[in-house]
């Protein structure tokens, strides 16, 4: 609605405003996936939490680090079961040697005198 909205505006104000809505909305739709991923984990966990606190267990709560871990193996999991594994390694493994490049010294000219 607001894409058809900037097209009937002529205040140049007025479109600058509704795009930059637009964009805000944009970002919203993107983040709002990694949050329901994580949110899904942590429900995960706590349902397994709360069985093991009535068996008598003490509660163990998820590091920052561990969430990021299992949300990196669902994502994995996701790309294996569509087929996708193997491209996106490569895709990794081409970025992480890019960066390792970058990062290694020049050569030094071995000349001497």
């Amino acid at each position: 609605k607001l894409q058809k909205s900037i097209k009937k505006l002529k205040d140049p104000n007025a479109i600058e405003e509704a795009k930059n809505q637009i964009t805000w909305i944009d970002k919203q739709l993107r983040s709002n996936p990694q949050k329901n991923v994580e949110s899904e984990i942590l429900r995960g966990h706590i349902k397994k939490e709360r069985e093991a606190a009535k068996a008598g267990k003490r509660p163990y709560y998820l590091k920052k680090s561990e969430i990021r871990e299992r949300k990196l193996m669902d994502k994995y999991n996701e790309l294996k079961e569509a087929g996708k594994l193997d491209s996106f390694m490569e895709k990794r493994r081409k970025k992480n040697a890019s960066k390792d490049h970058r990062f290694m010294p020049y050569r030094r000219d071995g000349g001497g005198a």
